[in-house]
């Protein structure tokens, strides 16, 4: 059965332009006059979809052609459809940008484009940039064009004019205001919760958005935007190979990069869940296995070296041959050594051997797979450290690319990369991580 609803990919000419804001704002808009709002993040970012969900309300997933999978996205839009008003895509980069890109999402999906471009230092060109967006590849759908950080209403008549022919696309603009800039940091934008004024930036981006065009769109105008999307082929039973086991999963400011759908994996395979905050040196919770996810250990060091109740709880659990999943920052976590951006050195956890050290540029960015005896996981990396092991690695992710991969580290019950997985790319291959090798 199809499911319609209205939908919009919020993209942008590159980085930087403001659609996470545009986003979120338009999801808080609509989610303000009591609209059913379903965000999704194009990509695999972490930080984003943190924004997307407190301006919905709702669990945000995210959607990619190559990591998620076409029948992935498929399946999560056409559930989000029958259950939303709105739906709102944020794309990522530039959006042609990627292999494939957002643009290509938004063809497979019929999702109309409106495209956010930083205006703030240009006049005419915004029409060429516009023009281009909507033009350079035939069948895009398309939204409109949204002027960002202008300079106020002459500066916003100029650009509205330099579209030409296409002045039917134009959708208003938002005048620069610190009030909504959303802040960022070495590994993106600052994860909402920490912030205690996030939800009023939120606002005050919604309330500019609501003095543009996009401002007046009540259901009946949101019908222009109307998708149906195709119920997806049914998906293989995988089983509960984790019925009656625990999975003890470190969740607190410092690793804090976790898919939704990660954990809807682990439960559906039949884990029990139990979160603990290594910053907060929680004893580990009772718990047949553990997965640490990334985030960013190097802004907690000192807290978490002292974290010494967590570590031991633990190393008596590596020492009981228990399996023990480590993602980037959870893997730094373990190491004998951190040294941070400030060029501080922590002696960390102690328990896979090697150093790591932060570097001032992204070392590795893009997608991988990683090939396990239970199947292939796809995902990504992403860190701005370097780690020196004596251990030899058991095995290497496959860049997407091609390129280098990310080492793969076992030592006992322990394994660690800097992969970070997608879980629902291969439930046999995520069961196999959290079940002791006889048994996976």
């Amino acid at each position: 059965m199809r499911h319609q609803a209205a939908a919009v990919l919020v993209a942008a000419p590159a980085s930087g332009q403001g659609k996470t804001t545009v986003a979120a704002a338009l999801a808080r808009l609509h989610a303000r006059a009591g609209r059913r709002v379903r965000a999704f993040k194009c990509g695999p970012d972490f930080l984003d979809p943190h924004w997307l969900a407190l301006a919905s309300g709702q669990p945000v997933h995210n959607l990619d052609l190559w990591m998620t999978g076409e029948d992935d996205a498929r399946a999560r839009l056409h559930e989000a459809a029958g259950q939303a008003d709105l739906i709102v895509v944020e794309g990522v980069m530039g959006l042609f940008d990627g292999e494939p890109s957002a643009a290509e999402l938004a063809r497979r999906f019929g999702l109309p484009v409106l495209a956010v471009i930083d205006a703030s230092a240009m006049a005419g060109t915004f029409g060429a940039l516009a023009f281009g967006l909507r033009h350079f590849r035939a069948g895009l759908p398309w939204a409109g064009v949204l002027a960002n950080r202008v300079a106020g209403e002459r500066h916003a008549q100029l650009l509205q004019d330099a579209l030409g022919e296409d002045r039917d696309s134009w959708l208003g603009a938002v005048n620069r205001d610190a009030a909504f800039s959303l802040p960022e940091r070495h590994l993106g934008l600052t994860v909402a919760s920490e912030l205690p004024d996030a939800l009023a930036r939120l606002d005050a981006a919604a309330d500019a958005l609501a003095a543009t065009p996009l401002g007046g769109m009540d259901r009946a105008a949101l019908a222009r935007w109307t998708v149906s999307f195709e119920a997806p082929a049914p998906r293989p039973d995988p089983g509960r190979p984790l019925a009656g086991r625990t999975v003890a999963v470190a969740r607190d400011a410092a690793f804090c990069f976790i898919y939704p759908a990660n954990l809807d994996t682990l439960r559906a395979l039949g884990a029990e869940l139990a979160f603990f905050s290594p910053l907060a040196d929680e004893p580990l919770p009772p718990c047949d296995a553990v997965w640490l996810p990334g985030g960013y250990p190097e802004l907690h060091a000192t807290e978490l070296a002292a974290s010494q109740r967590c570590r031991a709880g633990l190393a008596a659990h590596l020492q009981a041959g228990l399996p023990v999943w480590a993602e980037c920052g959870g893997m730094l976590l373990l190491m004998d050594g951190l040294r941070t951006h400030e060029g501080g050195a922590h002696a960390m956890w102690g328990l896979l051997p090697g150093q790591a050290a932060m570097q001032p540029r992204l070392v590795a960015l893009g997608p991988q797979r990683l090939d396990l005896p239970a199947g292939s996981l796809r995902g990504h990396t992403f860190h701005h450290s370097r780690t020196e092991s004596p251990l030899a690695p058991i095995g290497r992710t496959v860049p997407q690319r091609g390129g280098a991969g990310e080492a793969l580290y076992q030592a006992g019950g322990l394994r660690a990369s800097y992969f970070h997985a997608w879980f629902p790319s291969s439930p046999a291959a995520t069961a196999s991580l959290f079940l002791p090798e006889a048994s996976a």
